[in-house]
């Protein structure tokens, strides 16, 4: 589904913007959209840590399998994911770390110390907080599973190569820009800044990708 804020955020940037505005333009009729549970979207960004997307969903189809995942996309279960014991989730090709980062954020669910049903009442940093609580969640990863999972409307994610890459080739004559004149530019975009950076990635890779 559509995000509820998706057509009023395009109308605001492209009223702002003359880069965003041609970018919405090239780019109707596609938007955000979330894929699976919050777990499942965690686990899987997790596995895709510093890897190829190949290998990546190789060991992915992998785990569902040892862990009896289910549904179409697959969902995997927390609590079965925890209990599965590391040398089974080290032979689905998980490294010993990534074996461990995965039973990690399995005990956050399992426990309530991830609580899915409170999300809604934290504003972006306070969950961004939760998430890297997790071993092997960091803040990029945190950022890309509130927009791309929560769809949470305003993150602007600095650190991310391809937001780097986009506003160079658009805004900076080709310079990367710094994390302060990101934000500088980014400024007049709020509170949509996810919106606009989702179509900066589109004008690199034209194809939406999903978590």
């Amino acid at each position: 589904m559509k995000p509820p804020y998706w057509d009023r955020a395009t109308r605001a940037l492209g009223r702002r913007d003359p880069v965003l505005r041609g970018l919405i333009r090239a780019y109707p009729g596609i938007h955000l959209q979330r894929r699976s549970d919050p777990f499942t979207t965690l686990a899987r960004a997790i596995v895709g840590q510093q890897i190829s997307v190949r290998a990546a969903q190789t060991i992915w189809d992998r785990l569902a399998a040892a862990t009896e995942g289910a549904g179409d996309p697959v969902r995997l279960d927390p609590a079965r994911v925890g209990r599965t014991r590391l040398p089974t989730l080290r032979r689905c090709g998980l490294s010993e770390r990534k074996a461990a980062y995965v039973r990690d954020l399995a005990r956050h669910f399992t426990t309530g110390r991830l609580d899915p049903a409170a999300w809604p009442t934290l504003d972006d940093e306070a969950l961004i907080e939760r998430l890297v609580d997790v071993k092997g969640i960091g803040r990029w990863t945190a950022e890309m599973f509130l927009i791309f999972h929560e769809l949470r409307a305003d993150v602007l994610p600095v650190d991310d190569i391809g937001l780097q890459r986009a506003i160079a080739l658009h805004y900076g004559g080709g310079d990367r820009p710094t994390a302060k004149a990101m934000r500088a530019l980014a400024a007049p975009w709020q509170p949509y800044r996810s919106v606009a950076t989702w179509y900066l990635w589109r004008s690199l890779d034209p194809i939406p990708v999903e978590y």
